[in-house]
């Protein structure tokens, strides 16, 4: 029996990694450039897809009553932009790629950290325009000594940690999810929301994108920061309301911030893009060449799985299985 697995999206130069995973198996693999869910489901009908490899777009619960697909894969980490509830109800298993870059997040996150403390792009812009002057960038202050607070301590964040455990650090996370006791194994202190705001100095957003932690980071939360801290978000962009942290840096209630997710990818009219206090790259943390075939490897292996009545290595909804 062939089957048909639908890329529903995708802005790699090909598909020619995930033509090779599928060598001599019978399964044909059809692409798409559908942005909505009624696009994904045109498309999905067009080919009767029995399988979606997704990269950003929406799998809504239309989607998922309307086709019959067994298995829905994600490139990348956070399945968001897939209505869990309504798979698990319709029998659909959803996989994601949990691991695949370990490495690239944390490194990403430290590089946005010391762009921020040092001020490197501000004083790259400034030579740029022809400006040779220490005194562009100040004030800037010593690294060590300093408290970096996560909000949210899974492997990433984790990663960081254990990168930075030579620059005499303070550790603390805020994470319902883990024990004082969990957190300590790693140095890290356990503190409460209200807790990670008042004693970081720099905080580090890790938290996936629910409705609770939608806009976590407002204007109460900033506030409620030091003057002088700087704020680092490699989650997700909607985390942190990007109006309040513009207004935030602009009455000098934060020192600075590095992001590589925003609200709206890309930014159209961002106040946070072209900021001197601000460092953007565009969601990124996540790529290297070694990351990249991981994830496509990884999630097309998985979804041959679920196709093939096997058990997946991810599953994300494990109740369906």
């Amino acid at each position: 029996m062939t089957h048909t697995i639908l890329v529903t999206d995708f802005d790699f130069p090909d598909l020619e990694i995930e033509r090779d995973v599928l060598t001599d198996r019978d399964v044909e693999l059809v692409s798409a450039d559908a942005e909505t869910a009624d696009e994904v489901i045109e498309a999905a009908r067009e080919v009767d897809a029995d399988a979606l490899l997704v990269q950003y777009a929406p799998i809504d619960r239309d989607v998922l009553e309307t086709l019959d697909v067994a298995v829905v894969g994600r490139y990348g980490i956070g399945v968001d932009a897939v209505d869990l509830e309504a798979a698990t109800e319709n029998g659909v298993v959803v996989v994601n790629v949990p691991d695949y870059c370990e490495d690239e997040v944390p490194t990403h996150t430290i590089a946005l950290l010391f762009a921020c403390v040092r001020k490197t792009s501000l004083y790259d812009r400034a030579i740029a325009e022809g400006t040779w002057d220490w005194t562009v960038g100040a004030p800037i202050h010593r690294l060590a000594g300093k408290t970096l607070g996560f909000a949210a301590f899974g492997k990433l964040p984790r990663g960081i940690a254990e990168r930075l455990s030579g620059f005499d650090l303070e550790f603390v996370a805020y994470d319902p999810h883990q024990s004082a006791d969990e957190l300590a194994e790693y140095g890290v202190e356990k503190v409460s929301f209200d807790g990670l705001l008042e004693r970081s100095d720099i905080v580090s957003v890790h938290t996936p994108l629910t409705e609770e932690t939608r806009e976590l980071f407002d204007a109460e939360a900033f506030a409620a920061m030091d003057d002088n801290a700087v704020l680092l978000n490699t989650a997700r962009g909607a985390v942190v309301d990007d109006e309040a942290l513009a207004t935030a840096l602009e009455d000098d209630e934060l020192a600075a911030a590095g992001l590589d997710v925003l609200p709206a990818e890309p930014p159209d009219d961002s106040p946070l893009v072209g900021r001197d206090d601000v460092v953007c790259t565009p969601h990124v943390a996540w790529y290297s060449e070694e990351s990249i075939v991981e994830l496509r490897e990884t999630v097309t292996r998985d979804v041959l799985r679920v196709l093939g009545d096997d058990r997946p290595e991810n599953p994300v909804n494990k109740n369906v299985l």
